[in-house]
């Protein structure tokens, strides 16, 4: 089995068209900042440069635990899929949570393991948590890095169940898992998910996207 793992890889510049958190968002022309139901607008969180795209991801801040951003159908959330050319740095609102306080570069790790040998005796081992767990552990250590890991990319979402699938609100199909988001390394650098992993869908023929944690 293989995940590819997102690395924390250092500070990286706010508008680099880099897989990142933090920073500014690069969006098309004509994007408007989205804003939660509480009024407020959303915080940027994530810029994820895929094959067909950039997933751009944004999470209300504004009354941290107020607004569902936990839940794929609140306004406290907002995935974009947005078109990999012309993209530029946005205009940021003056007011509002909307930035984090660190832009951090992503780097991608492949981890292949063998199921035989995870130890796992509730049935078949999840990727994810395999390769988190292992991640730069020494055979002697009890722990590894993990706090480096910022989530991964594609593969299946971890551990969560089929009712939770979320579905495009265009087309009403099942979206596609596209990416795990784990908080940070730091005050300075972490994405606020309540100390919850975070998933991210799309719906590539519809360029929609959903948020949801566990």
């Amino acid at each position: 089995m293989q995940t590819t793992l997102m690395i924390h890889d250092g500070p990286a510049p706010a508008d680099s068209d880099i897989l990142r958190t933090g920073g500014v968002p690069l969006a098309p022309a004509g994007f408007v900042w989205p804003v939660c139901g509480c009024g407020g607008p959303l915080q940027f969180f994530a810029h994820l440069p895929v094959e067909d795209g950039v997933l751009s991801v944004f999470l209300c801040q504004n009354d941290p635990g107020a607004c569902e951003f936990w839940d794929a159908t609140s306004s406290a959330n907002r995935v974009h899929l947005f078109p990999r050319e012309e993209l530029r740095p946005v205009v940021v609102p003056e007011a509002g949570l909307t930035l984090l306080p660190t832009a951090s570069a992503i780097r991608t790790q492949l981890v292949t393991f063998d199921p035989e040998e995870a130890d796992d005796e509730e049935g078949e081992p999840d990727a994810y948590d395999v390769a988190r767990s292992g991640w730069k552990r020494e055979p002697e250590e009890q722990f590894g890095k993990q706090r480096e890991v910022l989530g991964s990319l594609g593969g299946s979402p971890s551990y969560l169940e089929d009712d939770r699938l979320p579905a495009c609100p265009s087309c009403t199909g099942t979206m596609e898992f596209a990416a795990h988001l784990e908080e940070g390394m730091t005050r300075e650098t972490a994405m606020n998910l309540g100390g919850q992993l975070g998933y991210v869908f799309v719906c590539r023929s519809c360029r929609e996207g959903a948020f949801l944690t566990d």
